[in-house]
């Protein structure tokens, strides 16, 4: 399963003229990733 990596975020975000830093892509990776399991959860 291929990952997002947090360099992948900030190009992301920057198309988008949302500049962050790579500590914060970690965070925002961390929270999405979190959020997916916890949504997943309640699909079961």
């Amino acid at each position: 399963m291929a990952s997002v990596k947090p360099e992948q975020v900030i190009e992301i975000l920057k198309q988008h003229n949302v500049h962050i830093s790579l500590e914060q892509a970690r965070l925002i990776l961390d929270f999405m990733f979190k959020f997916a399991n916890i949504a997943l959860a309640k699909i079961k």
